[in-house]
């Protein structure tokens, strides 16, 4: 299991608002602010206060990847996707199925200011199984 990871960007403040609102219906705020650097985190089944998983630095230059986040259900997608353009991100993908990634497999994409691909996705009911 990953426990957190660094994303490198050019502009620390456009990261910032890009990522805390397109996240915010997925349960994510600033948990840290270093000046140069910020934490975000949500909420981790069987803890009981959010974990900083995702650090933001700032860099010269980037590498665009690609970085998924799990959602609850569909709905958490959809309000993804509408947060993440209303932020200033730019479509990858709207949400929908994609049968090819999986049977259930519910996605959308948002471009972050630096180009990075973001996803939230929803696993259908098979992901809430024991």
């Amino acid at each position: 299991m990953i426990d957190h990871i660094g994303l490198r960007v050019t502009d620390l403040s456009a990261s910032r608002t890009f990522f805390e609102r397109s996240l915010a219906p997925l349960g994510y705020t600033v948990l840290h602010d270093f000046g140069e650097e910020i934490a975000l985190g949500g909420p981790v089944p069987g803890v009981r206060k959010p974990v900083p998983d995702l650090w933001l630095s700032v860099a010269p230059e980037v590498t665009p990847i690609h970085l998924s986040f799990f959602a609850r259900d569909s709905a958490q997608v959809d309000a993804f996707h509408t947060a993440g353009l209303a932020a200033g991100g730019r479509d990858n993908g709207v949400p929908g199925l994609r049968p090819a990634y999986g049977p259930g497999y519910y996605a959308a994409f948002v471009l972050d200011p630096d180009g990075n691909n973001i996803e939230a996705v929803f696993h259908g009911d098979a992901s809430l199984a024991d």
